[in-house]
């Protein structure tokens, strides 16, 4: 089933959100069945890693290994986290398909994810998007930026985020020039009513840059926050086989939506998102 065929994006995100939270070290072969078994599955978008020091987590000190293998893997569009433009260097040189950059708008979240305020992360942001885009006029494959988020829906720092800020660091993204923008509960606060009016005002304020919903199952309102983006348009969401995942910055908060049942539900909704259900569900043993 090509692109053209699904209504549903489904983007596996467990190898880095989910990974992130587990102390003991996945084997990196065992990575790489993961995501050879979720691709098989029909799963065409996978995080498959982040591009932070190993030494604050050294769940990702294969991160090369791991992106280098899932690029030989046809159809599969190969995502990985950056932190900053270090990171995105590293990615840049490997060709990922798509780099995801990651603030917050919560200030303090920001502060204590990546040790800075949010305007140097538009600021380096900015830079990650012109190497990109140098990378690109000097013959190499045009890297996607998608940049996320997180604590959107609100924060365990600061509980509720104002739309309005929600708002104008979307524009700022937009403006920036990233190809994809991801609205974030990092911490799995929303209900349905903010959901709604949180991506009915983000959509109308970036335009025609695709918006994508990554939602965590703290308090068991994550498949409903799903069917609530849905009604505003949203058609891009993050998942996690299991729902494996979590934020080591952000208290409290638990795992994400499980990708299993996401797709069991936008199946049932007749929505298409060219996941076999089996065979994604049998991936779970590798876990």
């Amino acid at each position: 089933m090509n692109a053209a065929n699904i209504d549903v994006l489904v983007r596996e995100v467990g190898l880095r959100d989910g990974l992130q939270m587990v102390a003991e070290f996945f084997p990196t072969d065992q990575k790489i069945a993961w995501i050879r078994a979720e691709a098989a599955a029909g799963v065409r978008e996978i995080e498959v890693s982040s591009f932070v020091p190993p030494k604050l987590i050294p769940q990702f000190a294969d991160a090369e290994a791991v992106v280098e293998a899932a690029l030989q893997i046809g159809g599969l569009t190969v995502m990985a986290l950056v932190p900053n433009l270090r990171g995105a260097e590293r990615g840049l040189a490997l060709g990922v398909h798509k780099l995801d950059f990651v603030m917050s708008v919560s200030r303090t979240h920001n502060l204590k994810n990546v040790r800075r305020e949010r305007e140097e992360s538009l600021a380096d942001l900015r830079r990650i998007v012109a190497a990109r885009d140098a990378a690109a006029a000097a013959g190499g494959t045009r890297t996607q930026i998608a940049a996320g988020l997180s604590t959107a829906l609100g924060c365990s720092y600061e509980g509720a985020i104002a739309v309005g800020d929600v708002c104008r660091y979307a524009a700022a993204l937009a403006e920036a020039g990233v190809d994809e923008i991801m609205v974030a509960d990092t911490v799995g606060y929303a209900d349905p009513a903010l959901v709604r009016k949180a991506f009915r005002a983000v959509l109308a304020e970036v335009g025609d840059v695709p918006v994508a919903a990554h939602f965590h199952d703290t308090r068991g309102t994550g498949l409903a926050n799903v069917v609530a983006a849905l009604d505003c348009g949203v058609r891009r969401f993050d998942a996690s086989l299991a729902g494996l995942g979590g934020c080591p910055f952000a208290p409290g908060a638990t795992g994400n939506i499980v990708m299993d049942d996401l797709c069991f539900m936008l199946d049932s909704m007749g929505l298409r998102t060219g996941v076999d259900l089996s065979r994604l569900l049998a991936v779970r043993e590798i876990l």
